[in-house]
C-alpha cells in the first residue's frame, strides 16, 4: 500500500466477538444481486427446495438492511441502480479483466456503502498514499457490512484504486497471518475500491523516522523482520511462487502489537517456474529497493525479492529509509553507503540506529549484519533463499535471551568512539 497508514497511529477497534452472520451463499461461487436472489425457485416437496429457499429470503433480508442504511445516494442513482446498472454484484456487468471473488471469502460493497463510510471521501479520512491510490479509514459495521460511525463501526482501510494493479488478483489467493487480509472490495461503474484490514500502529518507515523514539528496540525489530520473512517465504514458496516486487519498509504494517504485514500487491508477479531461470519484466518498484541484475536486465526472480528484503533489514538496523540524503542535500542508496560497514564489525557502530545502539549484543549485531550481506549480494546466486533467511533469523531470535546476558555490547564501542572524539 505504499506509504499508507502514517496519520493514524490509535486503534480505533476495540475487539469484540462477532456473532454468527446470516449466511450469504449456498455453496454458489459468486454473489448475486437481489433480483437474482428473488426469482422463483422450483417448487416441489423436497427438503433441500425448502432449505434453498429459506437461505433466499435470509439473503434478502440482510441486503435490504444494507441498502436501508444508506442515506447518501441521489434518487437518480437509486433508479440507476433500481433497473440494474451498476451494480457490483451482476455478473454480466463486470469487465473480463476484472477478478471475480468467491462470496463466502469476500464482501462486494456498493460505492454508496464506501462514500458514507469514509465521510464521503472527506480529506481527514486520509491515512496514506499509495503508487496505486489513496488510502481512506472508513468504519463498517461488522454484521450487516454496512457504512457506521467511529464510535460504533470497526475501522477498515479503503484504498481507492486510480490504476489497475495487481491486488485483487493475488490477495483474493493469498491467505498468511504476515499478509495483510483483504475484507472487499467495490466494482461499481468506474469504481474500484479495495477495502483492507486497518493496522492501527501504521507502516514500519513511520516509526523508523521517529526521532526519540524507544517503542521501536531490538527486539521488536528481530520480530518484525521474521514476520515479514515468513510472509515473503510463503510467497516463494505458492505452486507458482509469487514475486512481491515491491518490498519496502512502508509496504509493512504494524498492529497494536508490532505483528507485521505485509501489503500492497500491486507490482506482484508470478515468478518462473523450475525449468525457467527468469521472467522478463518491466523494472518497476522503487528506488533503492532494485536488485543490481532487474535494474539492469529486466530479469526477475525470486532472488528479487531477496535483495529488497535485504534493504528493508537494512532499514530496521540503520533506522534509516533506503534513499539516504547527506545534509548537503545529495542523495545515496542506503544499501551501497552501508555496504562497507556491514562487513567489518569495529564499524558496525557507524550504521546502527542510535535509538537501539545501546541496548543491542555486539554478536547479535554481527549476526544480523552477516543476514544482510548475504541478502544484498551483488550475484543473485551467492544470496539466500527466503527460507534460509527466515531459519538464520529465527535462529537469532532463539539465541537472543542468552546473549543478551552480556550487557557490553555496542554500548562498549560508543563510550570508545565518544572518548576518541
Amino acid at each position: 500500500m505504499g506509504n499508507c497508514f502514517r496519520k493514524k497511529s490509535h486503534d480505533p477497534n476495540q475487539p469484540q466477538p462477532e456473532p454468527a452472520r446470516p449466511p450469504t451463499g449456498d455453496g454458489a461461487a459468486w454473489k448475486v444481486t437481489t433480483s437474482l436472489v428473488q426469482q422463483k425457485t422450483p417448487s416441489g416437496p423436497s427438503q433441500s427446495s425448502t432449505s434453498n429457499h429459506f437461505k433466499d429470503e435470509q439473503r434478502c433480508a440482510t441486503r435490504r438492511e444494507r441498502n436501508n442504511h444508506v442515506s447518501s445516494n441521489s434518487p437518480k442513482e437509486n433508479q440507476k441502480k433500481s433497473k440494474g446498472h451498476g451494480s457490483p454484484t451482476t455478473p454480466r456487468d463486470w469487465p473480463k479483466n476484472v477478478v471475480r471473488l468467491p462470496a463466502s471469502n469476500r464482501e462486494s460493497f456498493y460505492y454508496s456503502v464506501l462514500r458514507a463510510a469514509t465521510h464521503k471521501f472527506s480529506d481527514k479520512n486520509i491515512i496514506g498514499e499509495g503508487g496505486f491510490g489513496r488510502v481512506y479509514i472508513g468504519y463498517i459495521n461488522p454484521h450487516s457490512m454496512s457504512a457506521a460511525k467511529p464510535d460504533t463501526g470497526k475501522a477498515v482501510a479503503i484504498k481507492v484504486l486510480r490504476r489497475r494493479g495487481n491486488e485483487l488478483r493475488f490477495l483474493n489467493r493469498l491467505n498468511h497471518p504476515n499478509v495483510v487480509k483483504l475484507v472487499g472490495y467495490c466494482n461499481e461503474g468506474d469504481h474500484r475500491i479495495v477495502v483492507y484490514e486497518y493496522m492501527c500502529k501504521g507502516s514500519l518507515d513511520a516509526h523508523l523516522l521517529r526521532e526519540n523514539y524507544t517503542e521501536l528496540n531490538w527486539s521488536r525489530r528481530i520480530k518484525i523482520a521474521i514476520g515479514v520473512a515468513r510472509a515473503v517465504d510463503y510467497l516463494h514458496s505458492c505452486a507458482t511462487p509469487v514475486i512481491h516486487r515491491d518490498l519496502k519498509a512502508s509496504n509493512v504494517l504494524l498492529d497494536a502489537d508490532f505483528n507485521p504485514k505485509l501489503s500492497d500487491f500491486g507490482l506482484a508477479r508470478h515468478g518462473p517456474l523450475e525449468d525457467h531461470s527468469h521472467v522478463s519484466s518491466s523494472v518497476l518498484g522503487t528506488r533503492g529497493y532494485f536488485a543490481p541484475e532487474y535494474f539492469a536486465t529486466g530479469h526477475l526472480t525470486v532472488k528479487t525479492d531477496v535483495y529488497s528484503f535485504g534493504v528493508v533489514l537494512l532499514e530496521l538496523f540503520c533506522g534509516c529509509v533506503a534513499i539516504k540524503r547527506s545534509s548537503g542535500g545529495t542523495e545515496r542508496e542506503l544499501a551501497v553507503w552501508a555496504k562497507p560497514h556491514l562487513s567489518n564489525r569495529m564499524e558496525l557502530h557507524n550504521i546502527i540506529d542510535k535509538k537501539i545502539a545501546r541496548n543491542i549484543n555486539m554478536e547479535e549485531a554481527n549476526k544480523f549484519a552477516s543476514i544482510i550481506c548475504r541478502c544484498l549480494s551483488s550475484d543473485p546466486k551467492n544470496r539466500l533463499t527466503m527460507s534460509e533467511v527466515l531459519a538464520s533469523l529465527e535462529q537469532l531470535q532463539k539465541d537472543m535471551p542468552l546473549s543478551n546476558l552480556n550487557t557490553l555490547g555496542l554500548s562498549k564501542y560508543y563510550r570508545r568512539a565518544h572518548i576518541l572524539q
